[in-house]
């Protein structure tokens, strides 16, 4: 079998955007899974879904919200008692601590406001590019690409980074996803990794955008 000719930017671009076209149209609907009411539930709610769904996230935040209902309650909580309410989400030591320090520090620097800006985010304690990416996307309506699991899994599949460094890999969907589909693309991948292509099963075979994935046209048509 001859060698696989080299992509060019050109063709990765549109490759990405059929991948788009189809995905939209498979998830009409791909957004945000958290449920949230202002800017600082879902920032918070962006912490608590580190290595946990945002079924559970969902299921824990509105007695939490009750409970802390703006920055100062939570910089002011109990840490035993923010930890126990926050308990199933996982790392809920490790969680409280950075909600906590982030409300005290939104308090002090931001008047208990969310900053519109990924710079002064990612300075807050617990908060990286992603948790900042998906606050200014839904917030504020600004465009970033958020890097996830899946996002980060199926990038690779797809042939559209080699990393697997977070920052790396936002990087390199930047140049080849279009800026006014950054959010977009991060939730269709998301969608699409748990639907359909979750990690221990792909579903190759039945997958719409198995002709437009390196790895699944290998795994399907080899």
């Amino acid at each position: 079998m001859p060698p696989r000719k080299r992509e060019s930017l050109k063709e990765r671009r549109q490759r990405v955007k059929n991948v788009i076209l189809v995905l939209s149209r498979i998830y009409p609907l791909a957004t945000c899974g958290l449920v949230y009411h202002n800017s600082l539930e879902l920032l918070v709610a962006v912490i608590l879904s580190a290595q946990c769904t945002d079924v559970r996230v969902n299921q824990v935040t509105p007695a939490l919200f009750t409970l802390y209902p703006d920055a100062r309650a939570f910089a002011q909580a109990s840490r035993g008692e923010l930890e126990e309410v926050i308990r199933s989400t996982g790392f809920f030591r490790n969680k409280a601590k950075n909600i906590q320090l982030c409300c005290q520090q939104l308090m002090t620097r931001h008047d208990g406001r969310i900053p519109p800006s990924l710079t002064e985010l990612v300075k807050l304690p617990g908060i990286g590019r992603k948790t900042a990416n998906v606050v200014l996307g839904e917030i504020y309506g600004l465009q970033g690409v958020v890097v996830d699991t899946h996002v980060k899994r199926l990038s690779c599949l797809l042939g559209l980074t080699k990393s697997e460094d977070p920052v790396k890999i936002e990087q390199h969907l930047m140049k080849v996803v279009p800026e006014k589909a950054w959010n977009l693309f991060s939730h269709l991948l998301i969608y699409h990794g748990r639907n359909l292509c979750p990690a221990r099963r792909p579903g190759c075979e039945v997958c719409p955008v198995v002709r437009l994935c390196p790895a699944g046209h290998k795994k399907v048509f080899s």
